[in-house]
């Protein structure tokens, strides 16, 4: 072999690894990893601050039809509030990446004050909307690939279902009220004692805008 195609062979494996470790993901059953994020609210939330509770993690991007459909139908704002009254913490993950010197911001990117206004006229109640403004949490740690991607974490920290919210890969409202809502069925299932049935899903969407 020549040294040429020994060191292409060498390149394009370390590439390769680089690549994997880049999307590596947790799995469902293991323990969910821990991040801290800052907020529309000004402060910053840690995952490990919430042990002990059921924590929902949902992948947004306002201007992605899919999120529209949930959210124009209030089907993610009914959702948020059943959950939070039983004690969940709900967290709504922006990854959409800012705007830099040489590139404008990526759909569904929102400033604090942007991010605020959304949540009011929306009539959203998350715990709080985080951004993940260098992907890191998305991509390198949960993997998640769309909006809506969906994550539940129970309160053992570990990781119960994770993949889309229901099982319409539609833009269609109309479709809501005959769909198998995924993460209900998880936490039904979850709180009641028993094994999560369908602990992972395709998730379905637009993809996630990251940075790179």
């Amino acid at each position: 072999m020549k040294l040429s195609k020994l060191i292409l062979g060498v390149a394009t494996s370390l590439s390769l690894m680089t690549s994997s470790s880049v999307f590596s993901a947790v799995k469902v059953n293991d323990a969910a990893p821990d991040f801290s994020l800052p907020a529309s609210d000004g402060k910053t939330y840690k995952l490990s601050d919430f042990k002990k509770k059921y924590v929902v993690l949902e992948w947004h991007n306002e201007k992605c039809p899919y999120v529209e459909k949930h959210y124009n139908s209030k089907n993610m704002q009914n959702l948020q509030k059943t959950f939070k009254e039983k004690g969940y913490t709900w967290f709504t993950i922006i990854s959409s990446a800012p705007a830099t010197a040489t590139s404008p911001a990526k759909q569904g990117y929102m400033d604090s004050k942007a991010a605020n206004e959304y949540i009011k006229k929306m009539g959203a109640s998350p715990t709080a909307i985080l951004f993940d403004s260098d992907g890191k949490v998305g991509k390198a740690l949960y993997g998640a690939k769309t909006t809506p991607h969906m994550f539940l974490i129970n309160p053992e920290g570990k990781l119960i279902y994770a993949g889309a919210i229901d099982d319409k890969k539609s833009t269609d409202e109309k479709d809501i009220p005959g769909a198998k809502n995924y993460l209900v069925a998880a936490a039904t299932e979850a709180e009641s004692g028993k094994p999560v049935s369908v602990p992972s899903t395709p998730a379905y969407g637009c993809g996630i805008k990251y940075k790179d």
